[in-house]
C-alpha cells in the first residue's frame, strides 16, 4: 500500500445544475478505518461513486493506492473491495456460487476461488447458509454476503456503502469485529448513518455536508477538541440530598462555571479543567459526602456530528 491509500485533489460533481461535491481535498492514510458522515443528500455516496470508478468526476482527480481511479483505466478495480448500499445479486444462485462467480470476475484461478470462498463464509458466518438460494436470504445475510464479495480478491482498499444497513445489533457487532480484524491490513473507506457504529471502529472520521468536506481528525483529537469541560458526580443515597452549604461552595469556586442537579448527583460545569480537578476531591472529602462515581464527561460523535453539521 501506498502512504496515501486514498487521494483526493480537488474532485467535484455536478448533476445538471445541482453540485453534489463541492471540491474535495482528501488524504486517508494506509490501514486507516475512515468513517465518512453526513447526512442524506451529504454526497457521501457521490464520493464513493467516483472513488470506485462508478461515476466520472467534473473536475478533479482521485487515486486509491496509488492509481488514478478517475482516468477511466480499469487498473484500479484490482485494488479495490465495493459494497454498495443497496447490493443485487442474483437470487437464483447459492452463495458459494455467487462468490465463485465474482472471483472469476476477477480472474482469480480454479485453485484460489476454491480456498478463498469457503474462507469467506465462514468470515461472514454464512457457512450454514452456503447451498441455499440468495432469494430467500434476510436483508442482514445480503449484507453479509455483500461483504464477502468485497473481500474476495484480497483488495488494499475496502469501500463500503451503510455496511450495517439491514443488520440487528448483532450483525452490526459482528460487522464491527469484522472490520476491526482487518485493522492495519486493508483500508477501510465506509460511510454509515449508525454513527455508533462510526465510534466503536473508526480511527480517522470525516464529516462532509452539503457537498462539501467540513474536516478531517483522528477520532482521539476530534473528540478532544469538542470535549464538554463538565464533571458528573453521582453520589450515595445517604449523601442525598446534596447539602446546601457544598452547593453554595462549589459555586463559590473560581474554576466552576454552574452547578446543576441531576438525577442521583450534580453536574458541575468547569473553565479551568485541572483547577477542578486538583480542587474538587478535596471539597467533596471535606464536606463527608459518599461518592459513587465521579465521572468527566467527553462529548459522543453524535454530539460532535450534530454540533458541526448543523
Amino acid at each position: 500500500m501506498t502512504r496515501d491509500a486514498i487521494r483526493c485533489e480537488n474532485l467535484s460533481r455536478f448533476y445538471g445544475d445541482i453540485q453534489a461535491l463541492k471540491p474535495l481535498d482528501l488524504a486517508v492514510p494506509a490501514g486507516a478505518i475512515f468513517g465518512f458522515l453526513g447526512r442524506n443528500g451529504a454526497g457521501k455516496t457521490t464520493t464513493i461513486r467516483l472513488l470506485t470508478g462508478l461515476a466520472r468526476p467534473t473536475a478533479g482527480r482521485a487515486w486509491v493506492n496509488g492509481v488514478a481511479v478517475t482516468a477511466g483505466g480499469s487498473e484500479a478495480v484490482s485494488q479495490v473491495g465495493y459494497l454498495p448500499q443497496e447490493p443485487a445479486f442474483y437470487n437464483w444462485m447459492t452463495p458459494a456460487e455467487y462468490l465463485d462467480y465474482v472471483g472469476r470476475l476477477f480472474r482469480l484461478e480454479t485453485a484460489v476461488r476454491r480456498q478463498r470462498v469457503p474462507e469467506l463464509l465462514e468470515l461472514v458466518g454464512l457457512k450454514k447458509a452456503a447451498r441455499r438460494r440468495i432469494g430467500g436470504f434476510s436483508g442482514g445475510m445480503k449484507q453479509r454476503l455483500g461483504l464477502a464479495q468485497a473481500l474476495i480478491n484480497r483488495p488494499a482498499i475496502l469501500i463500503l456503502d451503510e455496511p450495517m444497513a439491514g443488520m440487528d445489533p448483532a450483525g452490526r457487532r459482528d460487522v464491527i469485529e469484522l472490520l476491526d480484524s482487518l485493522r492495519g491490513q486493508v483500508t477501510v473507506f465506509f460511510s454509515s448513518h449508525i454513527l455508533a457504529d462510526v465510534d466503536r471502529v473508526c480511527d480517522t472520521i470525516g464529516i462532509i455536508h452539503e457537498g462539501q468536506l467540513l474536516l478531517v481528525a483522528e477520532r482521539e483529537e476530534l473528540l478532544a477538541r469538542y470535549a464538554a469541560n463538565a464533571v458528573r458526580l453521582k453520589l450515595a443515597r445517604e449523601s442525598l440530598p446534596v447539602p446546601d452549604v457544598f452547593l453554595a461552595r462549589l459555586q463559590a469556586q473560581p474554576w466552576a462555571a454552574g452547578v446543576t442537579a441531576v438525577k442521583g448527583g450534580l453536574r458541575i460545569a468547569v473553565t479551568d479543567t485541572t483547577a477542578g480537578k486538583q480542587a474538587l476531591l478535596p471539597l467533596i472529602v471535606e464536606q463527608g459526602l459518599i461518592l459513587n462515581k465521579y465521572e468527566w464527561i467527553r462529548p459522543s460523535l453524535e454530539d460532535v456530528f450534530l454540533a458541526i453539521s448543523n
